[in-house]
């Protein structure tokens, strides 16, 4: 085959010869290598078409698929497609790619030079992929932009598609997505698109099926009063009225409020009540803030007026049993909200004060049940002694953490999520109050406080902390140790063991961080178990980075409870990882239909 320019007869550089057209017509399909690409040439209806040979499902030759009324069917899963445009009728199988054709002087000239877009062609497809929630195009549209090194734009999209297209807003799919992009820092390239794409899934999976949402408009007029409105957002939010909350939050974003107001006003009204819906509507609201600051702040309106729904329709735990008897936490609260601002401006006067952990964490996670009003008085006796709202934050989080590496497998495996609940609730209000501090924000700390002391029966017996074993380490790279334990089921103090072992110092520990993310990764997603892994990560970043003064507070002790709670819900059947594989392999050009 003759490959050369041939731009003296008439063609660009970029146009090569393939074969004489009566060998074509004889054959009516057949192939040549131009460029990078092994080419279909197919003779139909007296036209000559070329398109790539690889079906673009699973990378089947289509040369050895079948011709008829304008149709090329691929023989391995029967997609259809156009032969003139490429495109596919079986969506699933994405469109194949089409190639211009010159027949002259009795040959076969081809450009294969890209004319195409390809980075808008992917957005493009990652679009439709997302509204068909076909996992296999998403990931190798997410592949090319992540290459490009676009995951803003990765995030953006699944962010807007995920507010626009589930009328009940924000929800799972989002908080995974959100999840996945926190924790992209220091995974490897195809690893960072795995994530992306199991986040962008979920999205389109919680979305399929609902109605679109319609976003409510502003006031007609914008105001300066944002306290208003925020006013008049939390009374609607008490009567559940979401209309007249989203058409606030809509506003006050018109009327200029910015990012720690907008939080404030929130979080709120979020926790204007017990720890709303097992604390998910604070968590969620979290990672919105957080999404926002990846892609841009273009869709504010959009994103934060998603939340509203999920606010005012939930669950208060005022309304539980729970919180009521044998003792009304909710009264004990109240008695504790009432003393927090004295509590904060005695603080304020005392000398800063960052220690006495142990005590006070000591104090929350007691098992006695009679005495819940001691969390309560031991979180506004910190606060008074100059301890910061955020070191008290950070304290409670340690302790929602300890219950995960204390929790015992004596309990139901359902019972790691009301451990779980607690300890994202937390962080959520945490990474709240550092965006918007406020005496009103701690308010959650305390609410987490008290659910640590609910959840004190998961520890009842409590499983030992794991302490280092010492000596030397065995050769095998950590990360595959794990994954060699965590296809064995529900492993899950040995995985807490492990990870104790492992981690002895700071550049080890940055290796339990990247197994724990490829571990994460080869599972087919779990909301809880990557709300976990994620809200462990971001703990004990936290802890390394602003906390290495207080000598107790072990940073070892989220990545415990990350691996334990990881180990207890896996192996899985790692469907997603597969279809990504797929992906990357035909982006490759990796022959699929061969072993």
């Amino acid at each position: 085959m003759n490959t050369s320019s041939i731009s003296a007869n008439g063609h660009g550089a970029d146009w090569q010869y393939t074969m004489p057209v009566a060998e074509l017509m004889e054959q009516q399909l057949a192939t040549a290598r131009v460029g990078d690409y092994t080419v279909a040439l197919v003779y139909h209806n007296d036209q000559v078409h070329a398109i790539d040979n690889r079906c673009p499902h699973m990378g089947y030759p289509m040369d050895r698929g079948s011709v008829r009324n304008g149709l090329i069917t691929c023989h391995w899963h029967h997609a259809r497609f156009d032969l003139q445009s490429g495109g596919a009728f079986d969506l699933w199988a994405d469109d194949v790619p089409t190639f211009p054709v010159d027949v002259r002087d009795g040959g076969i000239w081809v450009d294969v030079a890209s004319t195409l877009d390809r980075v808008a062609h992917s957005e493009e497809r990652l679009q439709m992929g997302m509204e068909r929630s076909l996992s296999l195009v998403v990931g190798k549209a997410v592949i090319l932009l992540e290459e490009r090194n676009l995951i803003d734009r990765i995030l953006a999209t699944g962010l807007r598609f995920g507010c626009e297209n589930r009328n009940e807003g924000w929800g799972q799919g989002l908080t995974i997505l959100g999840c996945m992009a926190s924790m992209l820092d220091g995974l490897p390239r195809e690893q960072r698109a795995l994530a992306l794409s199991h986040g962008l899934a979920a999205v389109a999976g919680d979305s399929a099926g609902s109605a679109r949402r319609f976003l409510v408009q502003s006031l007609p007029d914008t105001t300066e009063d944002l306290d208003l409105l925020k006013t008049w957002f939390r009374e609607f939010i008490e009567v559940r009225d979401t209309e007249g909350a989203e058409r606030c939050v809509v506003s006050a974003i018109r009327s200029g409020a910015d990012g720690p107001f907008l939080m404030d006003m929130l979080a709120s009204a979020i926790l204007d009540h017990r720890y709303i819906d097992t604390g998910h509507p604070m968590d969620f609201c979290n990672r919105a803030f957080h999404m926002l600051d990846m892609t841009g702040w273009a869709e504010t309106e959009l994103v934060l007026s998603s939340l509203v729904r999920l606010v005012a329709g939930a669950m208060r735990m005022e309304e539980s049993h729970a919180w009521r008897h044998p003792d009304d936490l909710i009264e004990i609260l109240d008695r504790a909200f009432a003393e927090l601002p004295a509590a904060c401006a005695e603080g304020e006067a005392a000398e800063p004060r960052e220690t006495g952990a142990s005590t006070l964490v000591e104090t929350v996670l007691s098992g006695h049940p009679n005495e819940p009003a001691l969390a309560a008085a031991a979180c506004l006796d910190a606060l008074r002694a100059g301890l910061s709202g955020e070191g008290l934050a950070v304290y409670i989080c340690y302790a929602a953490a300890m219950r995960i590496a204390r929790f015992h497998t004596s309990n139901e495996i359902g019972d790691w999520d009301t451990a779980l609940h607690t300890f994202t609730f937390g962080m959520a209000v945490l990474q709240a109050y550092q965006r918007a501090p406020s005496a009103d924000m701690l308010r959650g700390i305390l609410d987490t406080a008290m659910s640590v002391h609910l959840d004190r029966f998961l520890n009842i017996p409590a499983q030992r902390i794991p302490t280092p074993a010492g000596g030397p380490g065995p050769d095998e790279p950590f990360g595959e140790r794990l994954n060699d334990l965590l296809d064995q089921q529900y492993r899950v103090n040995q995985a807490g063991q492990m990870v104790a072992d492992h981690s002895t110092d700071e550049a080890r520990q940055n290796e339990v961080r990247a197994a724990l993310k490829e571990a994460l990764l080869r599972e087919d997603r779990d909301f809880h178990t990557i709300q976990c892994v994620e809200a462990s990560l971001t703990l004990h970043d936290q802890l390394r980075r602003n906390w290495s003064h207080c000598d107790w507070l072990d940073p070892v002790i989220p990545l415990v409870a990350a691996a334990r709670y990881l180990a207890a819900h896996a192996p899985t059947m790692r469907a997603q990882g597969q279809t990504f594989g797929i992906a990357l392999r035909l982006h490759r050009g990796e022959d699929l239909a061969v072993g």
